[in-house]
């Protein structure tokens, strides 16, 4: 019997092979999830209505000042002259971004005994299977964000300047992509400084023009934040506090998010069903738990992970702990690392960790076959998706483009800007 990093006693050969057709089955059930109608979401109609406004013209129902970063009207512009902007293509790009980001990550920890399990625990993961599904911009995200790292964490081995560049550049489009690549971009630079902390001084002292040149790049991003859209999450900053948000209530939210991610279930789906308030506060507790441990595993116990990494996590934790809006899609960009940082961690050699991991993996893996289960029988039932997609918002819309009419009799109201774009791109 031979016992892997995740602490699971399977025989080898028995447990690769389980998680390769595990892999291979959740892949296939991915691509068919590419047949889905296009799938509404607030941020979605955003994203449309700013390339409208770009390519044809702010209709009168746009706001012309809306703002979104745009790397990914960028890929929704290039779909649209290529004739593609459909809702299998979207899915499909989706799907391609997660594998490759996956493999970055995948060279990263090269030294994880089974990649394998990985993969499962990135593929099963509710958030990403929902989210993959979506025209949204977090798997363009994570493929630029794991590509930088994975170039820097070459760069610590070649010490390549073009490498070094190119990670830059692409943490530069994934800041693009969306606006929390700061955190990558302000963990490059630590990275950079950790890298050379013994040379820093030299090479300041060397390279006066370079230093000078990043002063200048820093302060230009000063002077053009409002382009960069930086004043505009400042405003949303200020006026979410003013209207009520408490740093208490933030962190309330964000630990309930990683209970959602960890139990890997909607906290919707499950707080009906619990006694309020004990419901909530079961969630905000092993959230706090799934934390604690995750910045132990991480931060301080020694471990193979790398500082690069590490870096990165540090930044990202830090800033979304402070973001005041709730959504457990906000930590879709580091599920690939969180997966990593788990299957890089042995409970072989804590007894007292063993039976709860694995009866974690167990609630953990059947919630997510669950929920691909339930993405991919919406995606397959115009009638069920219209009735579920985004709570049924949007279901008057969906109705009337699936079915030529809203099948609710208390239907009052389709919007036009909606159903253009069901007509237009929902191909």
């Amino acid at each position: 019997m031979m016992i892997r990093s995740t602490g699971f006693p399977l025989p080898g050969d028995r447990y690769t092979q389980i998680l390769k057709w595990a892999v291979f089955f959740l892949a296939g059930i991915f691509f068919i999830n590419c047949f889905t109608p296009l799938r509404l979401h607030t941020d979605m109609l955003r994203y449309f209505a700013i390339k409208d406004c770009i390519e044809i013209g702010c209709p009168p129902e746009a706001d012309p000042k809306d703002y979104l970063p745009y790397g990914y009207t960028a890929l929704l512009l290039t779909l649209s002259k290529l004739g593609i902007l459909k809702s299998f293509f979207i899915v499909f790009i989706n799907c391609l971004y997660l594998l490759g980001g996956l493999y970055f990550v995948k060279k990263i920890f090269a030294y994880v005994h089974s990649p394998l399990f990985l993969f499962v625990l990135v593929l099963l993961n509710w958030t990403i299977i929902k989210f993959v599904t979506h025209p949204l911009s977090e798997l363009q995200y994570i493929f630029f964000s794991m590509a930088s790292l994975y170039a820097f964490y070459r760069f610590t081995r070649n010490k390549k300047i073009l490498v070094l560049l190119l990670a830059f550049m692409l943490a530069g489009l994934a800041f693009l992509t969306r606006t929390v690549g700061i955190a990558l971009v302000a963990a490059l630079c630590m990275g950079l400084i950790w890298e050379y902390r013994k040379q820093l001084t030299s090479l300041i002292r060397k390279n006066r023009i370079l230093v000078a040149l990043l002063i200048l790049s820093v302060i230009g991003v000063l002077v053009f934040s409002k382009q960069l859209g930086l004043d505009h999450y400042t405003m949303v900053f200020s006026k979410q506090f003013t209207e009520g948000v408490t740093f208490s209530g933030m962190l309330e939210w964000h630990f309930s998010e990683w209970a959602e991610i960890s139990l890997n279930i909607s906290a919707l789906k499950v707080l009906t069903y619990l006694p309020s308030p004990l419901g909530k506060w079961i969630f905000i507790l092993f959230g706090v738990l799934v934390v604690a441990g995750f910045i132990y595993i991480c931060f301080i116990r020694k471990s193979r992970i790398p500082f690069i990494v590490r870096v990165y996590l540090f930044f990202y934790l830090l800033l979304m702990f402070n973001w005041p809006f709730p959504d457990p899609r906000f930590w879709v960009p580091v599920i690939p690392l969180i997966a990593a940082v788990i299957a890089q961690t042995s409970f072989n050699g804590s007894k007292w960790m063993k039976v709860p991991a694995m009866l974690l993996f167990i609630v953990y893996a059947g919630f997510g076959i669950l929920s691909i289960g339930y993405f991919t029988y919406t995606s397959l039932n115009k009638k069920v998706f219209a009735r579920t997609q985004a709570a049924g918002v949007y279901r008057n819309e969906y109705e009337t483009h699936f079915f030529g009419r809203p099948l609710s009799d208390t239907a009052t109201h389709v919007d036009p800007f909606v159903l253009s774009v069901l007509r237009r791109y929902d191909k």
